[in-house]
């Protein structure tokens, strides 16, 4: 018999659990990769929030119409069998570790315009990262509860730069300061439309938060859809906004060519002073979504782990009730990912981990959705969910897509080692 897990969070904490995923380092750094696509980019946010919502509706009626389930990523194991829950299950559990990797290599980025010293050096830069995952892995250890308060303040701080670059942009956009820059010919806009989806996307994972960590979360039934849909709205509408404020006001050459384009924007339109402080935003929005993303790198391998699709290793818990086990084994993956990028740029190492994160994730969203047909939920939004995803593997190109169906043949062991049923979890 499995034992019941604490469900510390309500609606407030599920939103900004969501939120927070969402907002984090990939919106810091995205006007770099798209800024060459122009009015394209645009295009691409537009259909990568449809696409999130749609998947994030799918997967918040699974979590809705089986309360009992540990986590949407169980739920696709009930439905379409261990195998496939297995695999998709540790592609994902993949990208959320590599995500840390990429988030802590980001919020140093944005630390070292206060403290050079952080970034003097590639190495320096990624021990520091190290540091940054550890700190927030030892808040986790301490127990959901007090991540999740972390995660309301964090999400209410890191909303602040995003809000002050759509000021200034309708202020620059309304005085006429700044020309836009002209349509592409559709031919243009459609032939690019599959890479700025794949970029796009990246940023906005985490709109599935709620539904993966659903055992913790109180009211599962009427908070998970509700948490999934105000985070994911009020998240991509605000994304829209601001990165293509960035990329449509400012020189495409100059956006491409920096390493903070936040920081950028607005010094250029409000004095170095302003820069620096959305600077210290971004950086507490990194961090933030960082603290996040640790706790959902526990919560994945534990909530399989007890529907009895990995072994029984991954169940031991202390008794906070924690994953310790599980938490330091991703920790240390998404430390050794950081060194092993060592000898490269912060950003250059962001960049690497960005399609293949996002493929990775792609796999569970399409078995989600996948699942939700064979069940019956939600086949609307299931079935855009799945064309979308197809789309998005698409515009990633062979070489992403081709790797996470690697990492995802690497949990093939794993899948013969499993318990035959569901698991009690034991006290490490």
């Amino acid at each position: 018999m499995t034992t019941a897990a604490p469900r510390p969070f309500g609606y407030w904490t599920a939103t900004a659990l969501v939120m927070g995923g969402m907002i984090g380092s990939g919106i810091f750094l995205m006007p770099i990769a798209l800024a060459p696509y122009g009015w394209t980019g645009v295009a691409g946010w537009i259909v990568s929030i449809a696409g999130a919502i749609a998947i994030g509706w799918t997967l918040a009626r699974l979590a809705q119409a089986m309360p009992e389930a540990t986590g949407a990523i169980a739920i696709t194991g009930a439905v379409l069998g261990p195998l496939p829950g297995v695999m998709v299950g540790v592609a994902y559990w993949v990208s959320v570790w590599a995500t840390n990797a990429a988030i802590a290599m980001a919020a140093t980025s944005y630390l070292a315009a206060f403290v050079p010293a952080l970034d003097a050096t590639p190495l320096i830069g990624a021990l520091v990262s190290v540091a940054l995952i550890w700190l927030f892995t030892l808040l986790n250890l301490a127990g959901a509860t007090l991540a999740g308060r972390v995660q309301v303040v964090t999400t209410i701080l890191k909303i602040a730069p995003l809000i002050a670059v759509v000021a200034i942009a309708a202020a620059v956009g309304g005085s006429g300061m700044v020309a836009l820059p002209s349509l592409p010919a559709p031919g243009t806009m459609l032939a690019g439309l599959g890479g700025a989806v794949a970029l796009t996307l990246f940023p906005l994972l985490g709109f599935e938060a709620a539904s993966v960590t659903a055992e913790r979360i109180r009211d599962p039934a009427r908070n998970v859809p509700r948490a999934t849909m105000t985070g994911t709205i009020a998240v991509g509408l605000f994304y829209i906004l601001v990165c293509s404020s960035i990329v449509l006001l400012l020189p495409a050459a100059d956006v491409a060519a920096s390493t903070a384009p936040f920081q950028l924007f607005v010094e250029r339109f409000a004095g170095v002073g302003g820069g620096l402080l959305v600077a210290a935003f971004a950086a507490i929005a990194a961090l933030g979504a960082l603290n996040g993303w640790v706790l959902i790198q526990g919560e994945v391998p534990l909530g399989m782990a007890r529907a009895g699709l990995l072994p029984r290793w991954f169940a031991q818990v202390s008794a906070r009730d924690v994953p310790v086990r599980v938490l330091i084994l991703s920790s240390t993956c998404a430390s050794l990912l950081v060194l092993s990028n060592a000898s490269a740029s912060l950003a250059g190492a962001f960049a690497f981990v960005a399609l293949l994160t996002t493929c990775s994730s792609l796999w569970f969203y399409l078995a989600a959705c996948v699942a939700a047909l064979v069940r019956r939920i939600a086949p609307v939004t299931a079935t855009l969910g799945i064309a979308f995803a197809l789309f998005a593997f698409w515009g990633a190109g062979s070489a992403a897509s081709g790797l996470s169906l690697v990492l995802m043949l690497a949990a093939l062991p794993l899948y013969w080692l499993r318990p035959r049923t569901a698991l009690a979890e034991q006290p490490a």
